[in-house]
């Protein structure tokens, strides 16, 4: 009796851990992916821990024909998603909700441009676009408590035909904002004043809003100090400043909190409010009103081009695209790509037309695509207004996601064009770089 027992329980045994309906073929993750990667001759890498996950009807999930369906099939359930890197290497990634592949921004593209057809229905789209970003980012609120009147300056640093200020302006909810002012001259800033008649008169130069990407260093990055200070050297007024919980804000609110939906928020508010004070003063000229920024920096430019419409030129660098938007709360923290039904950054660039934009892509990132995808996407719009000319991309397909001499070069080459800079000064060999101390705001002694 005792023997008969042992060998049912054996049985019964044998049986869970067999594949069979009663089991529902249920095998180890870990152990049928081993078995994708020698059935089909690929490596896979892992963003994550796949231990003691299981996978029912797994061999069933496998298509002898597509090992992309086959992994797409396998890794649903836990929410994991195939990327396919390059030669036969793939990686396992967690669901990104900013980021898709190529083949998702193509169908994105073919879908929004069905929307429209003509001017009329593009700027139907375009109007509820600004309206619902601006509902789902929640920034109006913060604006109607916009304290102008709060600016403190640094003192002024002289170098070779540009000198540099520090300032710090008061926000909102006991916030400050630091950054600094490239100017052709050293300039005198106030809280502004329209004249008598209510119209503000053309000053001399023109104003760039240089919003900051994730760089190493933030807005003390030697190469975003060669930007600024080379456009201020051909005559522009740029202010660079600092992102939500990095820099100066860091000391204020912590790292982590850049990490957060607020840092969407309040980068955007941070941009307006430089907006809303430099606009104002005499010596800029409201009708060259420039945005440029790259990598999340771009994002930032993007978003603030639809915000605002004083914006005349705009200038998104390695950032752009209609599959990816932005891979950091800072970027993609409130949802308004939800916005219309569903929409992206291309289009939402294309919220500018027809004013002068030029797109710098390259090869090494989700702008990749650009040259064949996101650009003729923005012609198209543009050519709503018969001003294709006025939407400019520059690719660098051998470059990958910095903002190296070549894309800075594109940027001088549109501001040169579109604000009538003064070519003679560029020349970055003149630049001082300064150092993080020099850079970070203390009052005029």
């Amino acid at each position: 009796m005792r023997k008969n027992l042992l060998y049912a329980l054996l049985l019964m045994t044998i049986a869970a851990s067999a594949q069979s309906y009663e089991t529902q073929f249920t095998r180890s993750l870990h152990d049928v992916m081993d078995d994708v990667q020698s059935r089909f001759g690929i490596r896979l890498k892992y963003d994550m821990d796949t231990t003691g996950l299981k996978v029912a009807y797994a061999d069933f999930r496998i298509r002898p024909y597509s090992v992309e369906e086959t992994l797409t099939n396998l890794l649903s359930p836990f929410d994991f998603k195939p990327v396919f890197q390059q030669g036969n290497l793939w990686k396992v990634k967690r669901y990104e909700y900013p980021r898709r592949q190529p083949a998702d921004g193509k169908k994105l593209i073919s879908w929004l441009s069905s929307l429209y057809n003509n001017k009329e229905q593009w700027e139907a789209r375009r109007d509820t676009l600004r309206i619902e970003v601006r509902k789902r980012l929640g920034i109006d609120a913060l604006l109607s408590q916009c304290m102008l009147e709060k600016n403190e300056f640094g003192p002024v640093r002289k170098h070779d035909g540009y000198t540099v200020q520090n300032f710090r302006l008061s926000t909102v909810n006991g916030h400050t904002l630091c950054g600094s002012i490239y100017s052709p001259v050293a300039l005198s800033w106030k809280k502004g004043k329209l004249d008598r008649d209510g119209v503000r008169k053309r000053g001399k130069y023109p104003l760039i809003v240089c919003p900051n990407g994730h760089f190493n260093g933030g807005r003390y990055n030697a190469d975003l100090q060669k930007r600024y200070a080379t456009l201020a050297r051909m005559g522009a007024v740029c202010v660079s400043y600092d992102l939500w919980g990095w820099g100066e804000s860091e000391d204020e609110v912590g790292a982590e909190a850049h990490h957060t939906s607020e840092a969407h928020v309040m980068q955007a508010y941070n941009g307006l409010r430089i907006l809303n004070l430099l606009s104002m003063q005499k010596d800029i000229d409201p009708q060259r009103i420039g945005v440029n920024g790259g990598s999340g920096g771009g994002t930032q430019s993007v978003l603030l081009s639809v915000l605002d419409d004083r914006f005349t030129a705009s200038c998104p660098v390695v950032s752009m695209s209609s599959w990816f938007d932005g891979g950091c709360p800072c970027e993609s923290g409130m949802p308004i790509q939800l916005s219309g039904g569903g929409t992206c950054n291309a289009e939402l660039a294309a919220l500018f037309a027809p004013k002068p934009m030029m797109v710098v892509s390259d090869g090494g990132d989700w702008t990749s695509t650009t040259p064949e995808l996101e650009f003729p996407y923005l012609q198209r719009n543009y050519g709503f207004y018969g001003k294709q000319d006025q939407v400019r991309n520059v690719h660098l397909p051998n470059e990958r996601h910095d903002f190296g001499p070549n894309k800075r070069q594109a940027v001088y080459d549109f501001f040169i064009d579109v604000f009538g800079l003064d070519r003679s000064k560029l020349n970055e060999d003149k630049v001082t770089i300064e150092n993080e101390s020099t850079l970070r705001f203390s009052p005029k002694k």
